[in-house]
């Protein structure tokens, strides 16, 4: 029979049991290991005696990426260093990198559960998995590849760009599965097409990480490539890595561990719950981590709980797909505006590509100013372009409620990504 990486909860009340003991040790962990959790714990008036049941979280202080930054180079260290085995850093885009520390339980967790997400996109130890994440101080590449191995699969550990060595393998080495940002998935299924190997390789399924892929992305990749599955995985530096959720061959949303770590939906804003179905901000509490745990962090991702359980029979609860960040809105004309927004409107015209980008500027009358750049589809003519421009322009206006200047070109026109795209290019001036 062959190994299982999934919990053997038999109802959700037994997973609740496992929530409130892990959040117990967790909380007395950080408490008894890390001067500023003991710190923060003093200022909200708490103590880990207080922490009687899972409702008690809300009485604990959140955390912040400043409080990492504030932290550096070893934020929220909650263990003597000699049980640090390994470090690990976000981007720096502002500051201070975010630097996490793993004790080796930490990572035997990560490739454990990480495993869990090969088994749930349906792979068995003969796929062949091609890896085209970046390698080195991020959490990707090696996550990828210590999930794979630990997995029992092949891991193909190209890493990303080198297009010709990743066409070579796809085709010498016969790669059933690749795992890549969406961008590098949408550039390779391009790249196959263009260079006629498409009946040469095996490639069946993709699961994508670190950016948000749209419907027409996908569809457009499914279309090039002929794959049977695309999955969508979610994780962050600081929860580990990737791997903290994913998809399963259901694709009614995206199963997270919680048996490694609680989520809480809360509004940005008010930072009070919001039910399920409703869009709130992950804050994760994790239950194991020894290193550097994580108590009530604010990820700043946005999406919404799905309340009820998955075809597939996993006791695992949902969340949907990430829809954005909070610190990523747009606020144009006073209206506040998510990136994802306009993906999901323009992933329902069928007359465009999956690529667009979104530029704001601010003109000599004073006023602010939306630019939306879009590709047509390959069959399109020239002659089509107004029409389309008009199409795409009133799908936006009736969804996010603002007018937008529309720009359509060419098919490939705009430019292509073997890691994340960037996709809005704010140009008006800081105030």
């Amino acid at each position: 029979m062959p190994r299982t990486f999934l919990p053997s909860f038999a109802n959700t009340a037994e997973l609740h049991a496992h929530q409130l003991k892990g959040l117990k040790w967790t909380v007395k962990h950080a408490y008894e290991g890390s001067e500023y959790y003991r710190r923060a714990m003093a200022q909200a008036g708490v103590t880990p005696d207080d922490i009687q049941s899972l409702d008690d979280i809300r009485r604990l202080p959140l955390t912040t990426a400043d409080d990492l930054r504030a932290g550096y180079p070893y934020p929220l260290l909650s263990v003597p260093m000699s049980e640090v085995v390994r470090i690990h850093a976000s981007s720096g885009t502002t500051g201070k990198r975010k630097i996490l520390s793993y004790s080796q339980k930490d990572v035997d967790d990560w490739s454990y559960f990480f495993a869990r997400c090969y088994e749930m996109a349906g792979l068995t130890t003969e796929d062949r998995v091609q890896i085209a994440v970046g390698y080195g101080i991020w959490t990707a590449g090696i996550g990828f590849q210590l999930g794979c191995e630990r997995f029992g699969a092949m891991a193909v550990p190209v890493g990303p760009g080198n297009i010709d060595l990743h066409c070579e393998f796809l085709v010498d080495l016969q790669s059933t599965v690749m795992c890549c940002t969406g961008s590098m998935g949408l550039l390779m299924a391009e790249e196959v097409n263009r260079r006629g190997i498409r009946d040469k390789i095996a490639l069946k399924k993709m699961i994508f990480g670190s950016e948000r892929t749209s419907e027409s992305m996908r569809q457009r990749i499914r279309q090039l490539l002929g794959l049977e599955q695309m999955f969508d995985i979610v994780g962050m530096t600081e929860l580990y890595g990737p791997g903290t959720g994913q998809e399963c061959t259901a694709h009614e949303g995206i199963h997270y561990w919680a048996d490694y770590y609680i989520l809480e939906m809360l509004d940005p804003t008010t930072l009070e719950p919001v039910p399920p179905g409703e869009i709130g901000e992950m804050v994760v509490t994790t239950l194991q981590k020894e290193a550097a745990p994580l108590i009530r962090y604010r990820t700043r991702d946005l999406t919404r709980l799905i309340d009820r359980p998955c075809s597939c029979g996993s006791i695992l609860p949902l969340h949907d797909r990430l829809l954005g960040r909070s610190d990523d809105m747009i606020i144009f004309r006073a209206v506040n505006i998510y990136p994802g927004q306009i993906d999901s409107v323009l992933s329902r015209i069928d007359d465009i590509g999956s690529e667009y980008q979104i530029s704001l500027d601010r003109r000599e009358d004073g006023k602010d100013y939306m630019k939306l750049r879009v590709e047509c589809c390959e069959s399109s003519d020239k002659s089509e372009y107004p029409r389309i421009q008009a199409k795409v322009a009133a799908a936006v206006k009736k969804a996010v409620m603002v007018s937008c200047d529309v720009e359509v070109g060419e098919y490939g026109s705009l430019p292509r990504s073997d890691r994340k795209s960037k996709r809005v290019f704010d140009n008006r001036p800081t105030e």
